[in-house]
């Protein structure tokens, strides 16, 4: 109001709706889709009008968000029994180590017949033309290479039909678009995890997975998924990704 800014022109430059905005005027947080939404519009809002958008987070923070219960369970150390489970070796370290020795003396053996071989071949021309070393013939066996496993990687682009919202993380809770508003102008970037969880404002956005369009269902409502080499799954409750 001391600016002289309407709401509308606030409505289209955070492309938040107007009556998002009376909601955070009035505090009326039931009227919003919720908790990272509001935090979301808030800060938005408060970049449009020039004011310091962190400390209304906070504020909003300590009057109105709950811990959770995990954040509320005391740190407790580990019990004698889980220290001594943890400082075991691994009974696989003793196999790994007899195979990795089983290979080496299987390449010094076929070092050693080659050579034994090649003396022999020197002694005996005949034979060598008529009958192949078996020993360059298992030397090459072994030098093939191991197939490479496969890659659990997954590509990821957005690319918005109409104004929507976005809050999308990677794997282990790393931010990659933090609650912005994405326009129809361009896609994003190509991200690249083994797993993605996002929220989505609308459905008004196409999901390029691995070079390959993936559309969203028709929906009014935040949707909120997550992408994996597995696929896509829907996410409820407390897999919901929040942004600050």
């Amino acid at each position: 109001m001391r600016a002289h800014i309407d709401v509308s022109e606030i409505e289209a430059k955070t492309k938040i709706r107007a009556k998002y905005l009376r909601a955070l005027e009035n505090e009326e947080w039931d009227l919003l889709p919720g908790p990272t939404f509001v935090k979301s519009f808030l800060r938005t809002y408060a970049d449009a009008l020039g004011l310091d958008s962190k400390a209304l987070l906070e504020q909003y923070r300590l009057s109105h968000e709950r811990l959770t219960e995990v954040e509320l369970q005391p740190i407790m150390p580990r019990s004698r029994s889980e220290q001594q489970r943890a400082s075991r070796p691994r009974p696989g370290g003793g196999i790994l180590f007899v195979a990795l020795v089983g290979v080496f003396l299987l390449i010094i053996g076929f070092a050693v017949y080659g050579l034994v071989g090649g003396s022999s071949n020197k002694n005996n021309a005949a034979a060598v033309a008529t009958t192949p070393p078996v020993a360059n013939h298992a030397h090459h066996h072994a030098a093939r290479p191991a197939t490479a496993p496969h890659s659990d990687v997954v590509s990821l682009q957005l690319k918005a039909t109409s104004s929507v919202w976005v809050c999308l993380l990677a794997r282990g809770n790393r931010t990659l678009i933090n609650g912005v508003v994405l326009t129809p102008s361009t896609p994003t970037q190509t991200y690249r995890s083994s797993r993605f969880a996002m929220t989505l404002g609308n459905s008004s956005i196409v999901l390029r997975v691995n070079g390959h369009s993936l559309n969203v269902p028709p929906s009014s409502t935040p949707l909120s998924y997550s992408i994996s080499a597995g696929g896509r799954h829907t996410l409820t409750g407390a897999q919901l990704p929040h942004c600050a």
